[in-house]
């Protein structure tokens, strides 16, 4: 297998990657096989950074049907992204890999706090770093924290793992026809408002110069061929992103 061209990336992971057939609730087996995963490209010698969003647990927006205040509905969101990511830490642990959660909002009777330069300092010396918590701030989703996340640790790529194996002009389910991009350009995704990402994240991307990579979590060798370059999935950035990929 080709070198990682990559030296550090920040892996999104929606938090349905961590439940089970039933589509919510935490499926140790879905942790283990996300934990191989990452353990498969921390092994090639690629710094790994995590972060879970909360959807298997909570979804703000049915908080919010309700008549539930937003940030309420919010810091309940991030509360349960610290659950996935205590589950999943168990599971790289279990998997030999060695791993550190940190928390946008303390609670260091579970976590370290996220503090940017120590986070550095445990991806350096070859840990999985796992944020969560979000931001630490309602109003922000965690695909905004997982660019910023990216941009304060140095990150090379912001791994999106989703669904799909890329971004979809329509909705590939119901329309077969539907046009599949293999690049877009930071202003094309925003016109675009596509859906796999929201319009703050990638602003922030942007505005950092930070490439974005769309792919489908579940294909076998996905994460392996984006840190070798290989042309997968979607990329989002400057067109020396696309001649580089």
């Amino acid at each position: 297998m080709p070198d990682p061209i990559f030296k550090r990336i920040l892996l999104k992971v929606g938090g349905e990657s961590m439940a089970g057939p039933q589509g919510f609730g935490i499926d140790p087996l879905r942790a283990e096989i996300l934990a191989k995963k990452i353990g498969q490209i921390k092994d090639m010698g690629v710094e790994v950074a995590v972060v879970l969003g909360a959807g298997n647990i909570w979804r703000g927006k049915i908080g919010l049907g309700h008549g539930m205040e937003r940030a309420t509905a919010d810091h309940m969101g991030m509360l349960a992204t610290v659950m996935n990511a205590l589950a999943l830490q168990d599971a790289l642990e279990r998997n030999g890999t060695e791993t550190r959660v940190q928390t946008s909002i303390e609670m260091r009777s579970l976590a370290e706090p996220y503090i940017r330069l120590r986070a550095i300092r445990h991806l350096e010396k070859g840990r999985v770093v796992i944020v969560g918590a979000g931001t630490g701030n309602p109003y922000f989703t965690t695909d905004t924290a997982a660019a910023l996340r990216a941009m304060e640790i140095n990150a090379n790529a912001l791994i999106k793992a989703t669904k799909v194996d890329a971004v979809y002009a329509d909705d590939p389910k119901t329309n077969p026809d539907a046009r599949r991009f293999e690049f877009l350009t930071y202003i094309d995704a925003l016109n675009m408002r596509v859906g796999v990402l929201d319009s703050t994240a990638i602003t922030l991307c942007m505005e950092n110069h930070m490439p974005i990579f769309v792919v489908d979590l579940w294909q076998p060798g996905i994460l392996e061929a984006v840190v070798t370059g290989q042309r997968v999935g979607t990329i989002i950035g400057d067109p020396e992103h696309w001649q580089a990929g």
